[in-house]
């Protein structure tokens, strides 16, 4: 282990006659691995002290906007519908205040690119021609010590133009764009802890580092001021948000990072991703919340359908969806939220960011990318139709494709803010109208075990993004699958040709995966399936996967 504090308090004296007070603890992080290799260069002394300045400031209020998470997704899951607060009615009713808006080099978004920060990716994203790189930290990257520390140094590197990448077959990688992407780091949500750092408090009492102040923390110490001289500035994907409250944290954690740095109060721009369900009756106080700070909102459809299982898991068969293959953008649920979200977005001055599609090409199988090209563009026609600023791609080759439907739209116009969208209505009804009126098959039951059993396995083995059957799977989709699993067990649910779905029916097409898995030594096939078991058929629901996967298997 290895102890690195911040520097002490000044040293004081007790005045005479007084009684001595009980010394506090100075607040300090300890490392729980050792440094290897360059992680010196990132978990300097001072990117120390500042990570545990942030954590002394802020972890505290953390663990409370935890608790209130948890506090409101059992309220909904016992009967109390979400709706739109009233006690926060002044401010969507306020027609006044506007939020920050596009940062240098974020005035145009139509295609960004995503995926994790390990140097040959990196360097894909870069050379890609997307105007935006989503530099994810949270779930296209499996929290490994080596990837979270892994991706500081390639981010550190590519913003002062020194990455390259050798394979080990030898072949080099390198920085050839003439015109990169303005990068937007995505720092892990603020449910995941960072268990190689341990936070000591004021009291003494020890708790594992919060991820996203780790992640976050490291990333804006080291690289807000070169990223400025760059003519561009430290951003941010913020995932997982519930509440405003939970936004109003972040804009508090971003206005002290620019006094301790030395940053013109509203540098730092952030664009939120909505992608739960408590989150999508707020999207106006989010906004409010991070107004100084705020770039837009961003809809994260994948984590929104898993939100809305999770939360209502429990509430009957009319909240119970079908295969994971139905559950489209067109559906009333996620209509609904996509439309109030562009909406919500131009009202304030906000972009709005499409989502992701999941199909990707496949350089190999012509037809699949064919197919893949065709979903995506109409995706992407259907998202520049309707207003969204831009959109999100998992592939370098589907960028002209995105880019050819949001030209079409868009122009030479950076973004559609004009479209106001003022002929939207929705209320709460129909953010929660979930028919869909399509049966569950057994061939979407073994597809939701087979991808979320082979995910797990790439997970565990250090990756977060893995193509799978032709559809980019991450941490999102592979929630959708354990938890549509664990739902339509507690549900009596039966696929249309008449499978009753049980542990035990699950359980043998969990062997059934098993037995047909491509064995090689080192593969972690095994400790995927008791991931899976402990997270799809426990009685009790993890709120997350990773959490447990996190907690019991990564070094």
């Amino acid at each position: 282990m290895t102890l690195i504090t911040s520097p002490p308090p000044p040293t004081t004296t007790t005045p005479a006659g007084a009684t001595p007070q009980a010394a506090a603890s100075v607040p300090h992080l300890r490392l729980e691995r050792p440094l290897e290799g360059r992680d010196a260069e990132i978990l300097t002394p001072a990117a120390i002290a500042f990570l545990t300045e942030l954590h002394d400031r802020f972890a505290r209020r953390r663990h409370d906007r935890l608790a209130a998470r948890e506090r409101r997704r059992f309220e909904i899951g016992t009967g109390d519908d979400p709706h739109f607060r009233a006690d926060t009615a002044h401010i969507r009713d306020d027609p006044s205040w506007r939020v920050a808006g596009a940062g240098p080099g974020l005035e145009d978004r139509r295609v960004e690119i995503t995926g994790p920060t390990d140097p040959k990716m990196t360097i894909n994203a870069l050379n890609s021609g997307a105007r935006v790189w989503l530099a994810d930290q949270e779930d296209a990257t499996s929290p490994t010590w080596r990837n979270v520390i892994g991706g500081q140094l390639s981010l550190f590197d590519a913003i002062r133009g020194q990455l390259s990448f050798t394979n080990a077959e030898g072949k080099r990688y390198e920085v050839t764009a003439e015109r990169t992407p303005t990068i937007v780091m995505r720092p892990r949500g603020w449910h995941l802890p960072e268990k190689h750092v341990t936070f000591v408090d004021r009291s003494g009492r020890e708790l594992p580092a919060s991820g996203s102040l780790v992640d976050y923390g490291l990333y804006v110490f080291h690289n807000a001021h070169a990223l400025i001289a760059a003519g561009r500035g430290p951003y941010f994907y913020l995932a997982k948000i519930e509440s405003a409250e939970e936004a109003r944290l972040w804009d508090d954690v971003f206005s002290f990072t620019e006094e301790r740095l030395g940053l013109a109060h509203g540098t730092i721009r952030a664009t939120v991703l909505i992608e739960t369900l408590p989150a999508a009756f707020e999207m106006e106080e989010i906004l409010f919340a991070l107004r100084d700070h705020c770039a837009g909102l961003n809809a994260g459809r994948w984590d929104y359908i898993f939100s809305i299982i999770k939360t209502y898991r429990g509430r009957g068969a009319r909240f119970v969806l079908p295969d994971r293959s139905e559950v489209t953008m067109t559906v009333p649920f996620m209509r609904a939220y996509t439309e109030l979200l562009v909406q919500t977005c131009h009202k304030r001055g906000a972009y709005a960011i499409g989502g992701m599609s999941a199909f990707i090409p496949n350089r190999r199988k012509p037809e699949v990318t064919a197919a893949a090209f065709e979903k995506v563009a109409a995706d992407k026609r259907r998202e520049a139709g309707d207003g969204f600023d831009g959109t999100w791609v998992a592939h370098p080759d589907l960028i002209p494709v995105a880019r050819a439907e949001f030209d079409a739209v868009l122009g030479d116009e950076p973004n559609q803010l004009g479209r106001t969208r003022d002929e939207v209505s929705i209320d709460p009804a129909d953010l929660l109208d979930l028919r869909i009126g399509l049966p569950i098959t057994r061939a979407g039951v073994r597809g939701n075990v087979s991808v979320a059993i082979r995910y797990l396995e790439a997970w565990l083995r250090g990756l977060g993004a893995v193509a799978i059957d032709d559809l980019m799977e991450d941490a999102a989709t592979a929630e959708i699958s354990r938890s549509q699993i664990w739902q339509w067990i507690h549900q009596d649910r039966v696929t249309a040709e008449g499978d009753a779905i049980t542990r035990a029916f699950v359980e043998g097409l969990v062997k059934g995966v098993l037995a047909e898995a491509p064995r090689s030594d080192g593969d972690r096939f095994d400790d995927a399936a008791e991931v899976f078991r402990e997270v799809a058929l426990r009685p009790e629901f993890p709120a997350f996967l990773t959490l447990p996967a996190y907690a019991k298997y990564l070094d």
